[in-house]
């Protein structure tokens, strides 16, 4: 064990991004990229309404960027913090980008392709499995997503 070695959680800047995403009228799930040293590499909300595409979630959003901005199509040694648990599709970009670790708020029975439906990382066939945290201020993801919803119903 290294003494000195401090985590800090970047949930609170995803929780910001999901916000974002819901005042612009996007289901509220917000990313944030994390490098080795601490620093944010990039941050995103849904943006899938508002560029009519159908892939355009937080995470994919946030990975390009960090990609763009560390100059490579591998995010080794980075961390995810996401509000909600990543679906398949973001799953297999999260294992393709070589992450090294996932931590995520709300659970996503219906959706989800971590811990529920696909299971994406526990396939043989998956190239990368990082670590995974979830519950990761969960009470408030779910919250957001839950008065996002109810709004439309």
């Amino acid at each position: 064990m290294t003494l000195g070695m401090v985590f800090t959680s970047h949930m609170e800047a995803a929780l910001a991004e999901a916000r974002a995403a819901a005042a612009r009228g996007e289901v509220p799930v917000g990313a944030v990229i994390v490098a080795p040293s601490g620093e944010i590499v990039s941050t995103a909300g849904n943006r899938t309404r508002e560029l009519s595409d159908p892939s355009a979630h937080a995470e994919l959003l946030a990975i390009r960027a960090a990609c763009v901005a560390i100059g490579s199509e591998r995010l080794v040694g980075h961390d995810l913090y996401v509000t909600l648990e990543p679906c398949a599709m973001c799953a297999g970009a999260i294992a393709a980008a070589r992450i090294a670790r996932v931590y995520y708020g709300a659970s996503d029975p219906k959706s989800g392709g971590v811990a529920h439906g696909a299971r994406v990382f526990s396939h043989r066939q998956s190239h990368h499995s990082p670590e995974i945290y979830d519950g990761i201020c969960d009470a408030e993801a779910e919250a957001l997503l839950r008065t996002f919803f109810a709004s439309r119903r």
